[in-house]
């Protein structure tokens, strides 16, 4: 019987896969016929040469142990003890099982990369023939149909991509720089090798009106792009691309209409590009390009690939919200605290590697493109670094939050370990706060994740009070986003060359405009266009807000160089609060710029809302009802425990603030600051003003290029009597790094608080010339409220158009004790503080150490702007148990108190705990109201004017304010005529001499036409007849579904007087048919011929609408 080939391998030695590995191309579980056993074919000859070999060996062998007693033999002819031997011996041993081991662990590695071989030549193997289409993963699944129509439509878009490149990509970047005018594009080849479609999946569960797919895509591609720039003789280009991701393709919106689906939106997640290139060098050899590197170049092509950035394609004409769906609002912001570490492993070693020591651990933070580096713990495998960071969430599902942490060297830093976790956890969670594995290494980091929903309703002031409670550092916590739609420019100025103010000269070359988007020290720059005077960009930005009713959105439209405004724009953000759905959605005029200058955006304010209704903070674990306590009253006798007072004891100096109104008018003659081409070229300055006074600091505006700026801003701060107080004020003029001083001066506040007025021009002092003209004014607080509607009319007309809200009252507060706090864990009692807030001004007491007595006898003060609608909000909170409680007090309680005044105690709101405080208002009344409203514009107030014709009917009228009072009570009129069957207009106009301004207040509407089922959305255009351009349009902000609006909203027109008495005020009522609609309404509309109307008195009049045929006024 012939032997098997197991029965002779077994029979006789064969090579282990140690000694004799598998080639890389043989599969590992087929026999191999190769090494078989060559006693196989030997038969039956005789043994030759291989029996004389193994009687070596064995002699061999033999003579190896024999040589082992030598040792033993030379110790015992020399006498030595046997303890000599049995150390030898031991030293033997030890060596032979260290190089054992050395052995073992190279067999291993030697048998591990024999395994790496053979799996990646199966992998090769297959990555040839691709998987077969009937291999699916569970929410994967193959499209192989899709992979031959890409193959079959790839030579057609290598055409397309050929005239793409020639006839739209290479004029940009021709024009983009002067040195690569020359340049072209000289091959363009896709290749033969097409994309390929891996994997699509679809997410199902999301929104009804949108298809969400994620195509897995692989391109390892063999095209060629030559680009040549003759002007430098220079020649470079792509060889080779490699593209691996998941591309993200959303179908939306989804329409009851040929072809369903409006557009296509596509973007990458993570980046997914890698190109070879050939000839870089030269190319960044060329002048004008030696800034950048192939590594910027590779981050602006992964930019407009990756998130936030996506690639639109418009399927149907005339889209509606294309805006949205280029740059749509995030789904959400994540807060992520970094909180700390544990088990880190130690990567530090000293003396070579003989001393461990620890490391020093720093963190890194990604989600998408967003990335944030914490600082170095150093020496410590345990570190606490308590930082917050805010990121926005684009898409859910698909982004990751990835945190990395390294250990800090000099040379190359150690990784320590990542995690990662989907963002769509953090959604479905709200709050997670966990301590989550490092991979790749050793330990856990710790990480509270918050989920924050952007909202678009008014719950500002309950953010804002919720942030002030939160630690968060290197920055406070946000309150809001702002996304800024830019889309385009119309009209801006021609230049003459690089360094000249479009306002110089007329010039006759279009600019390169970019624009400059800040708020506070966050600037983002747009693209440029190149050679236009009308530019689209079309491009989205988003900021983080932390406090929208104090910061403004400053806008610099500028040439590609930098060194040439073409246009600025200041915008508070406080607007946006009044707007409908937080949204401005218009043109906006441009100053320092042309006549017609002008910049169309979409602004989009949404608030940080954390739904904490169901989550329980371990910082803040007091919640009203939450406590478990004994309600027994105190026992003890009147000696033991003083009598409770029933009224609080202030110190005589309570109540005796006054308010200093501070107007910053103008400044002459500054010097110029700006210097151009090495200070050849001598431009202007940049001014602005910053005042210090009574531990606050103020900052108006900056006006461009002007050394006698006009800033008619008003600011208002809370003074004492204290002797000595100084106001100082400094212009300076602002600049890219550091701002240039202009001048100062100082005011002594104790003649402004003797005299109560001061209007004068100061000479500016540590600089050759300039002087600034102020006007100071001290208000003294009322205790009646009588004055109460004549200074909220006053302060509307007199608000100036960059300043905040004027004040209308001072609201003094004495919180002198509590009683009754509840106790912590129903035993130890608290350590309680106090924060006394209104609006975004608070004020927080000291602490007082284990009480439920605390006594503060603290005071503070607040501006209040609107004492019917404002309020007090008192927290009493202890250090480390959370809220004891909380007490909201209406300041119309106030108003309607004997002497403006409660001095009582006030039970909190959970029921249990007393405060004794004493609250009382002084109304500002102004004894120079009417100067300042003949000298000064007004603003977009937002305060109530819509009764305006009622103030002839007050009972009281003080002699303050003659001129602007006789202005106000100028339109007695007899009883109210009924609106005709359009409905009326109520409207204000009026000419102000020494601002030469046409200026119009648009009050109100009622009694409206309602054309359909539901009622109108209506707003006011006016136009400035005979012109009919949109120079002179202006037009109110949109009400919604209402027949009786209320606007208070002022426009101004810069035209003399005798220009405008040759006018006439075109007032048209509409209402838009539906949101971003074009479409628009009229309502009624009334001409008023200026000519006829007293404009030196201005009064507020009611004028019935008419339609379009037939105009007039009543």
């Amino acid at each position: 019987m012939e032997p098997s080939l197991g029965d002779s391998s077994s029979s006789s030695p064969s090579p282990s896969p140690v000694d004799q590995p598998y080639p890389p191309s043989e599969p590992p579980d087929q026999p191999t016929t190769a090494h078989a056993n060559p006693e196989q074919s030997s038969g039956d000859q005789p043994a030759g040469p291989g029996a004389a070999g193994e009687a070596l060996a064995v002699l061999t062998s033999f003579g190896r142990r024999l040589l082992v007693l030598v040792p033993v033999y030379l110790a015992g002819a020399m006498g030595l003890s046997v303890g000599f031997v049995l150390f030898g011996l031991a030293l033997y041993l030890g060596w032979r099982r260290v190089r054992e081991e050395k052995e073992r662990s190279l067999r291993v590695a030697r048998q591990l990369l024999d395994d790496e071989e053979r799996l990646t030549a199966k992998t090769l193997y297959m990555s040839h023939r691709e998987l077969p289409a009937w291999v699916s993963f569970p929410d994967v699944e193959k499209a192989e149909w899709l992979n031959k129509i890409v193959a079959q439509v790839w030579p057609f878009l290598g055409q397309y991509m050929e005239k793409l490149l020639a006839e739209t990509v290479a004029p940009a970047v021709r024009g983009s720089n002067p040195h690569l005018q020359t340049f072209t594009f000289t091959r363009v080849e896709l290749g033969e090798k097409p994309l390929r479609i891996l994997g699509v999946k679809v997410h199902t569960g999301q929104s009804k009106k949108q298809i969400l797919l994620d195509l897995n895509i692989s391109y390892v591609g063999d095209l060629q792009i030559d680009v040549e720039v003759k002007k430098y003789f220079c020649k470079a280009g792509v060889k080779g691309m490699q593209l691996h991701g998941v591309l993200r393709v959303i179908l939306e919106p989804l329409m009851g209409d040929l072809p369903i689906v409006g557009a296509v939106s596509m973007f990458f997640i993570r980046r997914p590009l890698d190109i070879n290139w050939t000839g870089m060098t030269n190319l960044l050899d060329i002048p004008g390009l030696s800034s950048l590197s192939d590594t910027m170049i590779m981050d602006s092509i992964a930019a407009f690939l990756v998130l936030p950035n996506r690639l639109l394609v418009p399927l149907v004409p005339d889209l509606q919200d294309v805006a949205q769906l280029r740059s749509p609002l995030p789904r959400g912001i994540i807060r992520i605290h970094l909180l700390a570490a544990r088990g880190l492993s130690s990567k530090d070693k000293y003396v070579k590697g003989l001393i461990e020591g620890k490391s020093d651990p720093y963190a890194l933070v990604r989600v998408g493109t967003q990335a944030f580096c914490s600082r170095v713990i150093n020496e410590e495998l345990n570190p606490q670094w308590g930082e917050t960071y805010e990121v926005m969430v684009h898409e859910v599902p698909g982004q990751e939050i990835e945190v990395e942490v390294f250990d800090k060297d000099p040379d190359k830093d150690d990784f320590l370990g990542r995690m990662k976790l989907d963002v769509g956890k953090v959604l479905q969670a709200g709050v997670m706060d966990e301590w989550f594995p490092l991979q790749g290494g050793q330990g856990q980091v710790h990480l509270r994740l918050e989920w924050l929903s952007l909202l678009p309703d008014e719950k500002l002031e309950q953010i804002l009070q919720w942030n002030r409670g939160v630690s968060s550092r290197p920055e406070p916590p946000s309150a809001a986003i702002l996304v800024v739609y830019l889309d385009r420019a119309q009209d801006l100025p021609m230049v003459t060359s690089e360094f000249s103010h479009p306002q110089l000269k007329k010039g006759n070359k279009e600019p390169n405009p970019m624009v400059q988007l800040s708020i506070q020290d966050v600037t983002q720059e747009s693209k440029a266009v190149y050679s236009t005077n009308c530019p689209v960009w079309e491009q989205a930005f988003r900021f983080f807000l932390q406090d929208p009713q104090s910061q403004e959105l400053d806008v610099q439209v500028k040439d590609d160089s930098r060194a040439l405004t073409l246009g600025a724009l200041t915008l508070p953000l406080a607007r946006l609060l009044t707007a409908p759905e937080l949204t401005l959605d218009q043109w906006f005029q441009l100053s320092s710029s042309g006549l017609n200058s002008r910049l169309y955006m979409k602004l989009v304010m949404r608030l940080l809302y954390l739904d904490t209704s169901e989550v329980r903070f371990p910082a803040m674990p007091g919640i009203p009802g939450a406590w478990d306590l004994d309600d027994s009253p105190q026992t003890g006798s009147s000696v033991d425990v003083p009598p409770r007072p029933c009224h609080t004891t202030p110190d005589s100096s309570f109540g005796t603030e006054n308010v200093l109104r501070l107007h910053v008018l103008e400044a002459q003659d500054l010097i110029a600051k700006d210097r151009f081409l090495g200070g050849l070229v001598k431009g202007k300055s940049d001014p602005y003003v910053k005042l210090k006074l009574a531990g606050r600091s103020f900052h108006s505006r900056v006006v461009r290029e002007d050394l006698n700026p006009r800033w008619n801003e008003i600011f208002e701060v809370i003074v004492t009597s204290i002797p000595g107080q100084e106001l100082e004020v400094e212009v300076f003029d602002k600049d890219l790094d550091k701002d240039d001083f202009l001048g100062r001066c100082k005011v002594s506040l104790t003649t402004v608080l003797n005299s109560g007025f001061l209007d004068e021009w100061l000479t500016l002092e540590d600089v050759p010339s300039g002087r600034l003209h102020l006007r100071l004014e001290r208000l003294t607080p009322r205790p009646t409220a009588a004055e109460l509607e004549e200074v909220l009319q006053v302060n509307s007309l007199i608000q100036t158009q960059k300043s905040a809200e004027l004040a209308a009252a001072l609201l003094s507060v004495y919180l002198e004790r509590a009683e009754d706090l509840p106790l912590r864990k129903g035993t130890k009692p608290p350590s309680p503080y106090a924060t006394l807030a209104v609006g975004d001004t608070s004020h927080k007491t000291k602490t007082v150490p284990q009480t439920a007595t605390p006594v503060w006898n603290e005071s503070a003060s607040f501006l209040i702007r609107k004492p019917n609608t404002e309020s007090l909000e008192l927290q009493v909170r202890g250090e480390g148990s959370g809220t004891l409680g909380s007490l909201s007090l209406p300041l119309s309680e106030l108003l309607v108190a004997d002497r403006l005044c409660l001095d009582r105690w006030f039970t909190l709101s959970n029921g249990q705990g007393q405060v004794l405080l004493r609250a009382q208002l002084g109304i500002l009344v102004s004894q120079h109201s009417g100067v300042e409203a003949h000298s000064h514009s007004y603003s977009h107030s937002s305060s109530s004017l819509s009764e305006l014709e009622l103030w002839s009917g007050l009972p009281q009228v003080t002699s303050s304010a003659p001129e602007l009072r006789q202005r106000l009570t100028h339109g007695d009129s007899p009883p109210e005529a009924p609106a005709g069957p359009l409905g009326q207009v109520k409207l204000t106009v009026w000419y102000h001499s020494e601002e030469r301004k046409l200026v119009g207040f648009i009050h109100s509407c009622r009694a409206l036409r309602q054309n359909g089922r539901d009622p109108p959305d209506p707003y006011v255009s006016l136009l400035l007849l005979p012109d009919k351009n949109r120079g002179t349009k202006r037009k109110t902000s949109q009400k919604k579904r209402t027949l009786n609006p209320e606007f208070n909203e002022r426009f101004e027109w810069e035209l003399p007087l005798d220009e405008a008495l040759q006018r006439k005020l075109d007032v048209s009522v509409k209402s838009s048919s539906s949101f971003m609609s074009r479409e628009r309404d009229l309502l009624g509309k009334v001409q008023l011929d200026l000519a006829e109307i007293d404009l030196s008195q201005g009064a507020a009049q009611w004028y019935d609408l008419m339609d379009d045929k037939d105009k007039g006024s009543s």
